[in-house]
């Protein structure tokens, strides 16, 4: 079956290409069903390095002209790249590159808009059996998600909603803050290396909460903050990620520094990288305490789109193409309703 999507921009219907598609449904159906020792194999950290290794570390022959034509088959536009290309000289380079996001990639003037971490393609969902945006969970087990030794932010979150946004293995890989606030807690939390492919997470893997993971918390109820409460990004690597380097940068990609509690971030600012490959970030929210974006909602409920994710969870499931930095939704104040069709406020 192919997978569809809407590009948010134009609204049109977009078909994607799925990386080595025909591995991914070997790999979770036959070879997960009848080769269990194979199968761990495969999703463990040493081979996801290994084929990381052989796939994106070995050089162009002819760079720059192999690097530019790579570039335009994959749709990547080589004018957003900072520095000069010809050292863009492996995959690996490609992918870790850095654009101009203070120019390319806007963010809403409103202080309480919510943006996307990354340029992804995006669902929305909610944990409340009663919201229109429950999703039962085969996206992730939300306590294995977080963290089972984390009740303080288990009940935190409890009957809130979340973002996921999903990283092509063409897209640009920096996560960026999708809130202002201040750092509460940051933990890793150690697991697999399943595919993020969207048959991967249909066949009721749950890779999102088993895959190893970097799980920050952000209180942003305080001055300069978003005033969205809580939020809680969890960033998941999959296969062929080794690594997600926390490099925050206040401006530009100048001084990263990590990530640790007691550090503001700012809205907007490149966060981490992931090493290359496809990925998943997921934004959590509190309770009540966002409101989503009209388009990403009407995009998501189309019955006239071709989702691997409508098949596979029974209802309209329909991804949006967003960019990073864009607006995904704001800040619900507590006296707003939160039936979700009085939550419908765009950006």
């Amino acid at each position: 079956m192919k997978h569809q999507y809407i590009d948010r921009k134009t609204r049109q219907v977009r078909t994607e290409r799925l990386k080595a598609d025909p591995v991914i449904r070997a790999v979770y159906s036959p070879i997960r069903e009848n080769s269990s020792f194979l199968f761990h194999l495969i999703i463990s950290a040493r081979i996801s390095s290994l084929i990381g290794a052989v796939s994106y570390d070995r050089p162009f022959f002819k760079p720059p002209s192999d690097v530019e034509r790579f570039l335009a088959t994959q749709g990547i536009d080589l004018s957003e790249v900072t520095g000069d290309p010809a050292k863009l000289d492996t995959l690996r380079k490609v992918f870790e590159r850095k654009i101009r996001y203070e120019q390319l990639r806007p963010m809403p003037e409103r202080t309480d808009a919510v943006v996307s971490p990354a340029d992804s393609r995006l669902l929305v969902g909610a944990f409340s059996e009663k919201s229109a945006l429950f999703i039962k969970g085969k996206f992730f087990n939300f306590p294995e998600l977080i963290g089972r030794d984390k009740p303080q932010w288990l009940n935190a979150f409890e009957l809130g909603s979340f973002a996921v946004t999903r990283l092509t293995p063409d897209k640009y890989h920096y996560n960026h803050t999708p809130v202002a606030g201040i750092v509460l807690d940051i933990y890793e939390v150690d697991g697999h290396f399943h595919s993020c492919n969207p048959g991967a997470v249909v066949r009721e893997v749950t890779p999102y909460s088993k895959n190893r993971r970097v799980v920050t918390v952000i209180n942003t109820d305080v001055p300069g903050g978003t005033g969205c409460g809580l939020v809680c990004m969890v960033e998941v690597v999959a296969m062929m990620i080794g690594k997600i380097v926390q490099c925050y940068s206040k401006k530009g990609y100048e001084n990263p520094r990590d990530v640790v509690p007691g550090l503001f971030m700012e809205k907007g600012c490149p966060k981490s990288l992931y090493r290359p490959g496809s990925s998943t970030t997921i934004v959590i929210f509190q309770k009540q305490r966002i409101c989503f974006s009209k388009d990403l909602l009407e995009n998501q409920m189309r019955t006239d789109v071709s989702s691997r994710f409508s098949e596979g969870f029974g209802r309209p499931l329909v991804e949006t193409e967003v960019t990073v930095r864009s607006g995904i939704g704001h800040a619900c104040c507590l006296y707003e309703s939160s039936d979700e069709t009085a939550t419908l406020g765009d950006v």
